[in-house]
């Protein structure tokens, strides 16, 4: 089993694959959960600023979008447990991806009226992109690594126009520098923004940097269970890496699983959400 300089088992084999089944089946065992999570919170915000904004349908970009999981749960009301059984069906072994590819497609024409969102993907591995765009969950896709990287100006007309941005556990990898240059796309406006970001990663260089392009952040109060630990040694790294970083795991990744905090992000002239949210120092 090997580690990332994170401490965290490394998964990126299961992000480069030609289809979703890898992705899914690996992290099933784990309880992945996240994006599950997340769909209630990104549901809202996006409703929000739709009727906030009176944008019909917003323009969503999600970093680290891999297979397109955000998008065909908040597009096709789609849910993780059924996409589970979806990829990691034992009656289907040996299904081709053109046959998969199929059913996917069905499964976004049968969801039709899909919700009103243009979704588009930004991630560096070109396969799981391709699939996520064939598949009809994604509008558009941005194939590009912004951590090394300055867009290039197709690319920053696909960022252009964007109304909010998304994530489900990309920061901590990917960095201010991506979401910078995403914002810069923009010219003066300021897309909305939403992020759950596992507490071993400290999201206060992104604040920072959001702050200084205009924007407040606010943290919700709860913590969300993003996977189980692969295994005790990547736990006992992890919260090594935690308790380094002076961040309390007792009562959560001490009993076995991951968890991600929600950090919403939005132009200083834009008044805040009515939850029981705290103004973070």
């Amino acid at each position: 089993m090997r580690f990332d300089a994170t401490g965290k088992v490394s998964l990126d084999h299961i992000y480069t694959q030609p289809d979703p089944r890898s992705y899914f089946r690996l992290l099933r065992p784990l309880g992945y959960c996240v994006p599950q999570q997340a769909k209630p919170y990104f549901a809202k915000l996006i409703k929000e600023y739709r009727e906030s904004q009176h944008v019909t349908v917003p323009k969503v970009l999600d970093i680290g979008c891999s297979y397109g999981i955000n998008a065909a749960l908040l597009k096709y009301d789609a849910t993780m447990d059924e996409l589970y059984a979806r990829y990691d069906d034992e009656d289907r072994e040996g299904e081709s991806r053109e046959a998969l590819l199929a059913r996917d497609r069905e499964l976004s024409r049968s969801r039709r009226p899909a919700q009103p969102i243009r979704f588009v993907g930004l991630d560096t591995s070109g396969s799981a992109l391709s699939y996520a765009l064939e598949a009809g969950f994604l509008d558009d896709a941005v194939h590009a690594d912004l951590e090394d990287h300055e867009p290039t100006p197709r690319q920053r007309a696909q960022f252009a126009g964007t109304d909010l941005v998304i994530s489900t556990g990309c920061l901590g990898y990917v960095t201010e520098r991506t979401l910078g240059r995403v914002i810069e796309a923009q010219g003066t406006r300021r897309p909305w923004m939403a992020h759950f970001v596992l507490r071993m990663f400290p999201f206060d260089p992104v604040e920072r940097a959001l702050a200084g392009l205009g924007y407040r952040t606010i943290r919700v109060e709860e913590v969300f269970k993003q996977r189980r630990f692969a295994s005790s040694q990547e736990q006992a790294l992890v919260l090594e890496r935690m308790s380094a970083a002076g961040v309390d795991a007792r009562g959560l990744e001490a009993e076995g699983w991951m968890y991600a905090q929600l950090f919403l992000s939005r132009p200083h002239d834009i008044p805040g959400p009515n939850d029981p949210n705290r103004e973070r120092n």
